[in-house]
């Protein structure tokens, strides 16, 4: 009888060291496991830390140029960094040429082709996708054609159509071409797609107008669309150059990437002076991005995915 108590104490005892090697042994995984997924967070940051720096690097060097004195940067030394940081180039770029007036003509024209794209746009992605008439699917194909067809096969028809109106040097010349996008009635259409068709057919029931469906129940539910309608067209607004190059001649109506141009000159100081301006104006675009960056990926995508 005893023989039986001992054997069972000792294998109590071997079934205890078991689970406490077991525990051990968890333990000891879990370390490990936790060791390796910081040091993969370390690894990636690092890399990500390293990437992005040499993204950056031409825009960092730009604003290093920008606050250097044009004598420190024809020299034989390589300068990244300014010895003697002055803000002379940003006075002298504001003094050269009217680049208050010229940001103020590009936010306006902007802001405002930004707007009426929005506007269209969403009048015309709301017609394509919820009212039935013939020939709607060929009318979304022919407009969808027209993202084929680059700017510079329709700009000389442009021209010649704002001129014959005596549009030219004024903000309807600059405004009134690019108040609709085949991009943008693409990414709205594909968002009301996105919402049954039994929504508009309840409105309709209870007296809901087109209008006020569009404006009180579709609008704020695609304002992630909007946003990213927002960023991308005002980004591409603020960036136009070959069309407003073309109708605008005088420093009234030119805007931020003419007046950029004409800070160069075949003087060495004209540099500096040029990526000043450069920094300044890019500031806006940049801050933009940056608010509405968000906005634009959640728009890009989320109206690809039904359900």
């Amino acid at each position: 009888m005893s023989d039986m108590v001992a054997e069972n104490i000792q294998g109590m005892r071997r079934r205890a060291m078991t689970r406490e090697e077991m525990e051990s042994l968890q333990r000891e995984m879990n370390l490990r496991a936790k060791r390796k997924k910081k040091i993969r967070t370390v690894s990636l940051l690092g890399a990500n830390v390293v990437t992005a720096f040499i993204i950056l690097l031409p825009l960092l060097y730009a604003v290093s140029i920008a606050f250097m004195p044009s004598g420190e940067l024809f020299v034989m030394d390589l300068n990244i960094v300014p010895k003697h940081p002055t803000l002379e180039n940003f006075k002298l770029a504001l003094q050269r040429v009217p680049l208050v007036r010229f940001v103020f003509n590009s936010f306006l024209t902007a802001g405002a082709i930004t707007l009426g794209q929005i506007i269209s746009c969403s009048l015309s992605a709301f017609a394509l996708s919820f009212l039935d008439f013939k020939g709607r699917n060929v009318v979304f194909m022919i407009i969808m054609a027209t993202m084929m067809l680059p700017g510079e096969a329709t700009i000389i028809s442009n021209y010649l159509t704002i001129s014959s109106w005596g549009w030219l040097d004024s903000y309807q010349a600059l405004i009134v071409p690019y108040l609709t996008s085949a991009m943008g009635i693409f990414l709205f259409r594909q968002f009301y797609l996105s919402f049954p068709m039994s929504l508009y057919e309840s409105a309709k029931i209870d007296g809901c107008g087109n209008m006020r469906f569009l404006v009180s129940i579709l609008l704020p539910l695609t304002k992630s669309a909007i946003g990213a309608m927002a960023v991308y067209t005002f980004i591409n607004a603020w960036n136009m150059y070959m069309w407003p190059l073309l109708v605008t001649g005088s420093n009234n109506m030119r805007t931020v990437q003419i007046g950029i141009g004409m800070l160069d000159s075949v003087d060495s100081q004209s540099i500096t002076l040029m990526i000043a301006g450069v920094v300044m104006i890019i500031l806006p675009s940049i801050s933009i991005f940056i608010v509405g960056q968000k906005q634009l990926i959640r728009g890009m995508f989320s109206g690809a995915v039904k359900g």
